[in-house]
């Protein structure tokens, strides 16, 4: 007992250490836009992020001192209001996207690309697919996420509707900076991209499929794929037409992006296995999509 035991602490440990190197490759590609594409080029986004690089644009203060202190106040406001429920997760991320702003903003000076809508267009697919990474991890940036959730407990109003109504105000105050309509429509085309980024990232990274098992050694092939890949597995009894002999065929759900890893571990197991495969549209349960 105390053997399973350990060996599931040691699983969890491992999932929970993965997820913030993957949250902080995110945060990395996230500072990374901001610094060498959309403020070298003077284009302002959306979210704390964008009110810090205006507050950088208008006095000079490093946007990692204006994204800590803004989220800081946002964060205590949180705590009074929501408790601890946007979790220790936001609070990290908060931190090592200050640090990774303040660092490659004291080396980066000059845009990677001197157009300034391909700097709009790859900043923004930089931003998306980094917001991307720490969403599937369960992370959030902080910033307009902690206001939507604030005011979606006291008012019926969706969070992304929220936080897309703070981006287009955020974005259109620049319009008092600069006095420029064209630095608004490429802080406008950087949120679209961004958006259009998250929702491909995500709709990729949640891709399932259900996958149909007949082996002669359909026990080896669930024990297989339930230990070396930490999915759960479901006996169907079936009968062959031609042998009419009874057989247990194995069903699995797996992300798109695992399949592979089950046709190997069957290959292993039972080269001669006869396996189908077929996209699935939705999947809630432990593993997957919570059910909301």
């Amino acid at each position: 007992m105390e053997a399973l035991l350990s060996d599931q602490r040691k699983k969890f440990i491992l999932r929970e250490l993965k997820s913030y190197l993957v949250i902080t490759l995110g945060l990395f590609i996230n500072a990374l836009s901001w610094t060498a594409f959309l403020i070298p080029s003077k284009i302002v986004g959306g979210g704390v992020s964008g009110i810090a690089a205006m507050v950088f644009f208008g006095t000079g203060l490093p946007m990692a001192v204006t994204l800590l202190g803004v989220n800081a106040v946002l964060i205590i406001i949180a705590i009074r209001i929501l408790g601890t429920s946007f979790g220790v997760k936001t609070v990290y991320s908060i931190l090592v996207l200050s640090f990774f702003l303040a660092v490659l903003q004291y080396y980066i000076k000059e845009p990677v690309v001197p157009e300034r809508f391909m700097s709009a267009i790859i900043g923004g697919i930089l931003a998306g697919l980094s917001i991307g990474f720490i969403f599937t991890q369960g992370g959030s940036t902080g910033g307009t996420d902690i206001i939507a959730m604030i005011i979606n407990k006291y008012r019926n109003v969706s969070q992304g509707k929220v936080i897309l109504l703070c981006d287009v105000f955020i974005i259109a105050s620049s319009y008092i900076l600069f006095r420029s309509l064209e630095t608004i429509v490429y802080g406008y085309v950087t949120m679209g991209v961004t958006s259009y980024a998250i929702d491909l990232f995500l709709t990729g990274s949640k891709q399932s499929v259900q996958m149909f098992i007949v082996s002669q050694k359909s026990q080896a092939v669930a024990d297989k794929i339930a230990n070396e890949l930490d999915r759960g597995v479901t006996f169907i009894k079936g009968r062959g037409w031609y042998s009419n002999a009874d057989s247990d065929i194995v069903m699995v759900v797996v992300r798109k992006r695992e399949s592979h890893l089950v046709f190997r571990a069957v290959k292993e197991v039972d080269p001669h296995a006869f396996i189908s495969l077929a996209s699935v549209t939705g999947v809630y349960g432990k593993g997957f999509d919570k059910l909301r």
